[in-house]
């Protein structure tokens, strides 16, 4: 399983599942770039990797996936470094259970964990493309079935609920990942989606103290929570299988509204819009 020269971005890399996942990648010797809202963590965490792997080059890129100036940046910066992308890991989540708005004055559960990733990926889909064998994973959740995209109010400008508000992040992951893999077929590359678990990281940091209390008792470690990142960036049985939801490193059948094919359509188009990407 041994990947050598293999380039690989991971977002939300220092806390959670993001962090276990990155010292797999490590492990198999890829050479990490990371877009790091807090260098601190960044730092202890290349620290720690480099101790285990003396020849593992780590790049920490400081990137905060509330402002999309910012993942412009990150983009730039990794442009200017490199010329193939092997694996892009779109892992960061956020969950906030009253209504905040970022710098561009999007609602922060969509933003973060949908616009900011979209915005990444597309920026970067022609390195992508260039890259042989390269994949793209999006951490999503189960929580999209209790989500839907409401088109007249994406930003819960009319009515805001946490559990809407995320559910709707995360469909909107898979509903990316479904159209993003038509419009790759043929490349070579592939994108899958996942649900990890109910891991017991940052995620929840937001939530009130009774609904923490009760997912507690659900919740997995971050170690058991990687797994299915950690297979779909490494197997080889997965090398040629694109435009999936995953969960515990199994493909199955999403909720029936991340199925839909307008939906999907339509909200790529929005995306492509509210990031500036037309």
């Amino acid at each position: 399983m041994a990947t050598e020269n293999k380039t690989a971005i991971v977002t939300g890399s220092t806390s959670g599942i993001g962090r276990e996942t990155v010292k797999a990648l490590a492990k198999a010797d890829y050479h990490l770039v990371l877009p790091v809202r807090n260098m601190e963590k960044g730092k202890q965490l290349k620290k720690e990797i480099e101790a285990l792997y003396s020849s593992q080059q780590v790049r920490l890129v400081e990137c905060d996936l509330e402002s999309l100036k910012s993942v412009q940046n990150f983009v730039e910066v990794f442009r200017a470094e490199y010329t193939q992308l092997h694996l892009l890991i779109n892992n960061a989540g956020v969950w906030f259970s009253k209504r905040e708005l970022t710098e561009d004055g999007f609602e922060k559960n969509f933003a973060i964990n949908h616009l900011s990733h979209f915005l990444l990926t597309k920026s970067l889909l022609d390195i992508i493309k260039k890259t042989p064998k390269a994949r793209i994973i999006n951490v999503a959740s189960e929580a999209h079935k209790f989500g839907q995209i409401n088109f007249n109010d994406l930003q819960s400008e009319k009515s805001f609920s946490s559990f809407k508000a995320y559910g709707q992040s995360k469909l909107a992951n898979i509903l990316f990942t479904r159209k993003l893999s038509k419009i790759l077929e043929g490349s070579g590359v592939t994108v899958n989606s996942l649900h990890p678990g109910v891991v017991n990281t940052s995620l929840f940091d937001k939530m009130n103290g009774l609904i923490k209390s009760i997912f507690k008792f659900f919740m997995i470690t971050p170690e058991k929570g990687a797994a299915t990142s950690i297979y779909l960036a490494l197997s080889d049985e997965v090398a040629n299988k694109t435009g999936l939801y995953f969960k515990k490193c199994k493909a199955i059948s999403p909720h029936k509204n991340a199925l839909n094919t307008t939906d999907a359509e339509k909200l790529w188009e929005i995306s492509l819009e509210l990031t500036d990407l037309n």
